[in-house]
């Protein structure tokens, strides 16, 4: 089969390699669409550790099922699915409580790091595990099935933060997920959402996707801005979608006295805390990672035209354009927002 491999940092080409051969429970997927991810193009050049090559890389896809594994029960040749991008035991204390994202055996497709080596999905088939396939609404383009693990991520960050329907809510960071997050707080009836970033055209999209206001980042009344939208005492539930150090600040500046940060980014690995002011302000910080069991959910809000999707597909082109996708969004092309690619 046909598949893109990182051959070493900062290359990738097309090769002919082995197709994968799905276990007993695992079917193999006749990959349709799989997205570039940020991650992707960040661990290219080796500065996450976790694109050792060589390595099909590639996470977020959809396609039909091929082959079915001797043990698997409830697929068939032909269905339509996408699949949770990480593999989870099933088994440990996190998965039994529903927390996968949390399995202390962990996978994650496409990547290659120190612990652990599981090709992904920039080829022409994948084997994945049949426990983390879901089914596609029959009028759901694959294109859009692609872009259900980053509309997760989202869903996910919103379920674990204590919200009502008339909450305050301050995003900062307008990228995709950032734009994502204001989607899904405005599907689940968030009456004020708060788009915060630096780039005019971000922020003209937010306002376009259902924020109610957006404020241009770094600005040194922005704390003050965020307050006189929130009655004064600032949002109820801010989210940082950036991971920087800067932006983590401004987060807990924006928040009222107990409200809430829920920390999506994670740009740097160590930043430094606003220590007195999370203790003082009695602030809840909120971690949330992937995903978990939230994709059904999120295919009903792609279906329905709830969550808006295609505003953020930059081009959808063959796995043979791969590297000249891959070398446009590591220059940081503007407007570039995800690139699928067609195996």
């Amino acid at each position: 089969m046909k598949a893109l491999v990182l051959k070493e940092y900062g290359r990738v080409r097309v090769e002919d390699v082995e197709k994968p051969v799905p276990g007993p429970s695992e079917v193999l997927v006749r990959v349709r669409a799989c997205g570039i991810c940020g991650s992707d193009v960040h661990g290219m050049d080796g500065s996450t550790g976790r694109r050792i090559p060589p390595i099909i890389m590639g996470h977020e896809a959809a396609g039909e099922i091929a082959e079915v594994g001797a043990a698997v029960k409830g697929w068939r040749l032909g269905d339509r699915v996408t699949f949770d991008s990480t593999v989870y035991c099933g088994t440990c204390w996190h998965c039994l409580r529903g927390e996968v994202n949390l399995c202390d055996e962990r996978r994650v497709l496409g990547v290659s790091c120190a612990e652990f080596r599981r090709d992904g999905a920039f080829a022409e088939y994948v084997a994945v595990p049949a426990r983390t396939l879901y089914r596609l609404p029959d009028d759901l383009a694959f294109e859009k099935a692609a872009m259900v693990e980053a509309v997760s991520v989202a869903v996910h960050a919103v379920k674990r933060t204590p919200l009502g329907p008339d909450s305050s809510v301050a995003v900062l960071g307008a990228g995709m997920i950032g734009l994502l997050v204001i989607q899904v707080l405005k599907a689940a009836g968030c009456g004020r959402v708060i788009a915060i970033d630096l780039d005019g055209d971000r922020l003209r999209l937010a306002l376009k996707l259902g924020a109610t206001a957006a404020l241009k980042a770094g600005s040194p009344g922005l704390a003050a801005e965020v307050r006189g939208l929130c009655d004064g005492r600032g949002a109820d539930a801010v989210f940082e979608v950036v991971g920087l150090a800067s932006t983590l600040a401004t987060a807990v500046e924006c928040a009222r006295k107990g409200g809430s940060v829920t920390l999506v980014g994670n740009a740097e690995p160590r930043v430094e805390l606003p220590l007195q002011a999370v203790v003082t302000r009695q602030i809840t910080l909120i971690g949330t990672c992937a995903s978990a069991g939230e994709y059904p959910e999120c295919l009903r809000l792609i279906a329905s035209g709830r969550v808006n999707v295609t505003e953020f597909i930059s081009a959808a082109a063959p796995l043979g354009d791969g590297a000249l996708w891959f070398g446009r969004l590591r220059s940081g092309e503007k407007g570039l927002m995800k690139v699928l690619l067609l195996p």
